[in-house]
């Protein structure tokens, strides 16, 4: 992408600083308490990551623990399906978003009703019939159909249900929402009924739908890059590459040499820049799933930490453990921590402790003092881990 501004050098501590106010892991509390906390947070992140593993709380809910404090899971329920403030689908995964962000999936949602989707393309127009006919006389869940004829598995994760595979097909499409969750068990209702609305909202248009990407990311990144702001969505890269070189020409946005990158390019806005702050002192025991570590290579580049996933690596070629969780100390990740919650004996289990990058250089009273911090707030993590 050609420029027409000098670059603006960036430190790779100064990026991390600028992600983490992004991110808003710099600040205790920054959205508050309850359920509001939950809608605010979710539409500043643009997206919060929904995962099925609970060898500790699942991800969504871990997610809006580390900026929220006092975060309870009720507090999810009643956004969603109180406030329907929140709603499910998917982004790069399957994830909990915004709901006055609805129309910007919406042109999704049609392309999967014109084209069907390619995990669900052994749907039956009759089962389709089915769910909906069900569906007109109240929410269900899966649970609630009894008379489905068993088929074979067509991959690994999908349902010898028809109808299940049905109701998720419906999901895409945007006819039906899952307007609560019990654990990982769905109910599903007619998306107009959940949300009160006589008629779908009106679809973003194209442009719009770029822009949204591209505010998304400045919003809850700080310092973006094509990949970071079209995290597995490719094909809309060019589109957004157009409007970045419109908003530099603007001024509207800074074109950045960030340390380490290489010819990647990053950009951010001019008032992002001017707010990199001061380290924060704060401790995170991060979800795997989280957005500062989902996205592996960016999370090295800011934190020069390689993050490993490791609950599909055969057991001997484990490094880290089966489900260890990045700590973030200020602003460095220290640790990665291997952890399992016990429900039935009440603690939280510690399986692998293992030292990174700054934690791992430290010695004497600098790892002591790190050590304590982060078992300190292991103790809090802890009361999460069992509390409601």
């Amino acid at each position: 992408m050609s420029r027409a501004v000098p670059l603006h050098p960036l430190t790779q501590s100064q990026a991390r600083r600028i992600w983490l106010r992004a991110q808003r892991l710099d600040t205790p509390a920054p959205f508050g308490a309850g359920a509001n906390a939950v809608a605010e947070a979710v539409a500043h992140l643009g997206y919060v990551q929904i995962d099925t593993i609970n060898v500790i709380e699942r991800s969504h809910h871990h997610i809006l623990y580390t900026r929220i404090p006092d975060y309870r899971r009720a507090d999810l329920r009643q956004a969603q399906s109180v406030d329907k403030s929140v709603f499910e689908y998917w982004t790069h995964a399957l994830s909990y978003v915004a709901a006055r962000d609805f129309r910007f999936f919406m042109a999704d949602m049609k392309l999967h009703r014109r084209e069907g989707h390619r995990w669900f393309t052994s749907v039956q127009p009759a089962d389709t019939r089915k769910v909906m006919r069900l569906l007109r006389a109240g929410a269900l869940t899966i649970r609630d159909i009894e008379d489905d004829v068993l088929t074979e598995k067509e991959h690994l994760w999908a349902s010898r249900k028809p109808s299940k595979r049905a109701l998720q097909l419906a999901f895409y499409t945007g006819a039906v929402t899952i307007s609560e969750r019990n654990g990982m068990l769905k109910t599903y209702e007619l998306t107009e009924r959940h949300f009160g609305w006589d008629k779908l909202p009106k679809a973003a248009s194209a442009a719009e739908n770029t822009a949204y990407l591209l505010d998304r990311g400045l919003r809850s990144q700080g310092v973006v890059s094509l990949d970071s702001i079209c995290h597995l969505d490719a094909p809309r890269k060019q589109h957004v590459a157009r409007l970045i070189l419109q908003r530099v020409r603007r001024g509207e946005l800074v074109p950045v040499a960030l340390e380490g990158a290489g010819k990647q390019e990053h950009w951010a806005a001019p008032e992002a820049l001017a707010q990199a702050g001061e380290a924060s002192e704060l401790v995170h025991i991060l979800s795997p799933f989280d957005p500062l570590i989902i996205q592996r290579k960016r999370t090295h580049l800011f934190f020069d930490y390689e993050h490993r996933f490791e609950a599909y690596v055969p057991k001997p070629q484990r490094k880290f453990g089966y489900f260890a969780l990045p700590v973030l100390v200020g602003e460095d990740i220290v640790a990665a921590l291997d952890l399992k919650t016990d429900r039935q004996n009440r603690k939280l289990l510690m399986q692998k402790w293992n030292w990174v990058g700054h934690g791992k250089r430290a010695r004497g009273e600098e790892r002591a003092r790190l050590k304590r911090r982060i078992e300190e707030e292991l103790q809090r993590f802890e009361r999460f881990q069992l509390g409601g």
